[in-house]
């Protein structure tokens, strides 16, 4: 277990032993402690990173997590925090993290997600997977009119670009080359007749309402 707060660690340590974790725990300051002490310890079964109120996006705690999860490979990292933001999670999974544990649940919660850890699964919490879901389905959503004007991928850009975002972001979100993501938008800028992304947001706005407005069950 990593955690720079010594009193914080020591009294997590404890508690994962009390609830039966079925490991031994090394509770350390950092990953350079362990790397000193690793001689005299156990193999590693998981990594618990404790970050406490720090956020994954914090400078530097990306890198690590990355750096941590791929000179220990086959040792699964879990991460706890204080938060709960689902950009946080995906982040930190995003790094190599093979859990995320909020602080607002159980140390029985805690004990299971570390084990599901280490038998080689990936824990997340509830709350999260459902808001994923929501963001999952108001996409599908909101995608699904502009099929008919566009293909599937420009109305994803198109959907993108009502929202603001910008060609690094988009693309990044669609798993596409910036260059791709640019012809995409020459091509719905040609069909919207629009001069530039502004008015294609505008346009896309009076195009989803005018749809939505057509397919609302008449009185």
């Amino acid at each position: 277990m990593l955690d720079g707060r010594a009193l914080d660690r020591e009294r997590l340590a404890s508690a994962l032993v009390e609830h039966e974790l079925g490991m031994e725990v090394a509770a350390m300051g950092s990953i350079d402690e362990w790397r000193v002490k690793k001689g005299s310890a156990l193999p590693l079964a998981a990594i618990l990173f404790n970050l406490g109120g720090r956020k994954v996006t914090d400078h530097g705690i990306a890198d690590e997590i990355s750096h941590i999860s791929s000179e220990f490979e086959s040792v699964p990292v879990v991460i706890l925090a204080d938060t709960e933001d689902l950009a946080q999670i995906l982040t930190a999974l995003e790094c190599g993290a093979r859990g995320y544990i909020p602080t607002s649940v159980g140390i029985d919660v805690c004990v299971e997600a570390i084990n599901l850890a280490a038998a080689g699964g990936i824990f997340v919490p509830a709350s999260s997977v459902l808001s994923m879901r929501h963001l999952i389905d108001s996409g599908s959503r909101d995608t699904q009119p502009l099929t008919g004007i566009f293909t599937l991928r420009q109305a994803e850009v198109a959907q993108a670009l009502r929202r603001g975002k910008a060609n690094k972001i988009i693309a990044y979100e669609l798993n596409l080359r910036e260059s791709t993501v640019k012809v995409h938008i020459r091509n719905i800028m040609k069909k919207l007749k629009a001069t530039n992304r502004t008015e294609v947001a505008y346009k896309i706005n009076d195009l989803l309402a005018e749809l939505w407005l057509k397919s609302e069950p008449k009185q």
